[in-house]
């Protein structure tokens, strides 16, 4: 009787490792299942935001109409499509005059220089004085777009007091 119970022993001790081993397979396909659906999810996202940059050009040009035509149907068109962008993850990016220039949110597209002392430049006759602008927005030309809570897609195209 000895030998069996050596045997029975033996075999709950190799149940338990398979016990084990099934346990970490299982634990291994849930972690890969939640990774392919991460991966899956994050690929949508980049896929959006190719199409999201090509778009991006006609909501420009939507916004340039209406600084001239001042157009309600304009304004709501222009409205509803930033709704389908903010429900595709997107979002603008803040940026006004008087902000400071963010390298990460901002691209400089013109610089402009402050003259002092008495010469007068555009810039000055908007009320822009040279002490402590440094660096500060003057004018945004093209507004900033990133994925929420995620990359910047197009980083707003601004000009800066040098």
């Amino acid at each position: 009787m000895a030998p069996r119970k050596k045997s029975i022993k033996k075999s709950d001790g190799e149940v338990e490792l398979l016990k084990n081993q099934l346990a970490r397979v299982l634990a291994d396909y849930d972690n890969l299942t939640k990774r392919v659906e991460r991966e899956r999810e994050e690929f949508g996202k980049l896929a959006n935001a190719r199409l999201i940059i090509k778009l991006l050009s006609i909501y420009d040009m939507l916004e340039g109409a209406q600084l001239h035509l001042k157009d309600s149907g304009l304004a709501i068109t222009i409205e509803e499509f930033v709704k389908v962008l903010e429900d595709e993850e997107f979002e603008k990016i803040k940026t006004n005059v008087g902000d400071k220039f963010d390298e990460e949110l901002h691209e400089v597209v013109e610089v402009e220089e402050v003259k002092k002392d008495k010469e007068v430049s555009g810039s000055e006759a908007a009320g822009i004085e040279a002490s402590g602008q440094e660096g500060k927005i003057t004018k945004v030309i093209l507004s900033g777009w990133r994925v929420k809570d995620g990359p910047i897609v197009r980083p707003a195209k601004v000009v800066v007091i040098k």
